[in-house]
């Protein structure tokens, strides 16, 4: 079992700053990719930023110089530092990796519960 645990949303002003994490536990032999990805109201869920187990990163354009993705493979944790906070960020924002359960297991998508990120003055 697998699961994915996010922490760090909340209420954010234009302008300023939140991280989230989230930490992947339970029966894990690998992790590929992971990332994040958000949906707002009424609107479809989107890629925010995505890390590999090789250090590759890739962002959507909407946040492309204003946030940043990072992991720590030891901690099996993935963060997203968000700066220079938008109206527009609002969303529920979801974990999501891609991970093996064991050697010879396929590797399938995880996804978390989802954390709030309000930005609001």
């Amino acid at each position: 079992q697998v699961q994915l645990v996010e922490s760090g949303g909340g209420l954010g002003q234009p302008g300023g700053s939140l991280r989230l994490s989230c930490a992947a536990s339970g029966s894990i032999f690998s992790i590929n990719a992971m990332g994040w990805y958000r949906q707002a109201p009424g609107k479809q869920r989107e890629l925010v930023a995505r890390a590999t187990s090789d250090g590759s990163t890739n962002y959507a354009d909407s946040v492309k110089g204003r946030f940043t993705i990072s992991r720590d493979n030891a901690k099996n944790t993935v963060y997203l530092q968000m700066n220079s906070l938008k109206p527009e960020d609002t969303a529920v924002y979801y974990c999501n990796a891609l991970i093996r359960t064991t050697i010879r297991a396929n590797t399938y998508v995880y996804w978390g519960q989802g954390t709030q990120v309000t930005v609001s003055s």
